[in-house]
């Protein structure tokens, strides 16, 4: 039977799981270092709606870092996404993001990239596992 940890890993690292809480579709994510990637969105106004990735850190299941670069015109972001996943006391799993390498003067991007990854973080807690599917109900 697989850890809770290791039931969460696939949210972040399958293409198909991933885009299904993710605001973006994950074109080809593989949690291989030195893989390139994409995110894609709608386009828009100024935007090609692509976010180009590279992986940069892999340690299943617990650490997931990878380069994010695009965006809109006025508001273009190079930044690095750390995902740390650690079990607690309590047999659930903490997951932490931490969005690196914002220019401290881009605060529109800064506060867009906030309000986006608190929609996709509610998103992905209120996904269902095949346990809980089970047991008819989620756990938060």
């Amino acid at each position: 039977m697989k850890s809770r940890i290791e039931r969460v890993w696939p949210a972040l690292t399958d293409s198909a799981t991933l885009s299904q809480w993710m605001l973006f579709e994950s074109r080809d994510l593989q949690p291989i270092v030195g893989h390139k990637c994409q995110f894609v969105s709608p386009a828009g106004p100024g935007w090609d709606g692509i976010i180009e990735c590279e992986v940069l850190e892999v340690d299943a299941p617990h650490r997931l870092s990878y380069t994010w670069a695009g965006g809109p015109e006025n508001l273009v972001v190079h930044t690095i996404h750390t995902w740390t996943l650690t079990e607690t006391g309590a047999g659930l799993t903490r997951l932490h993001l931490e969005q690196s390498g914002f220019d401290p003067s881009a605060k529109r991007a800064i506060g867009g990239a906030r309000y986006a990854w608190n929609l996709m973080l509610e998103q992905l807690q209120a996904r269902p596992n095949s346990d809980q599917q089970k047991k008819g109900g989620t756990r938060r």
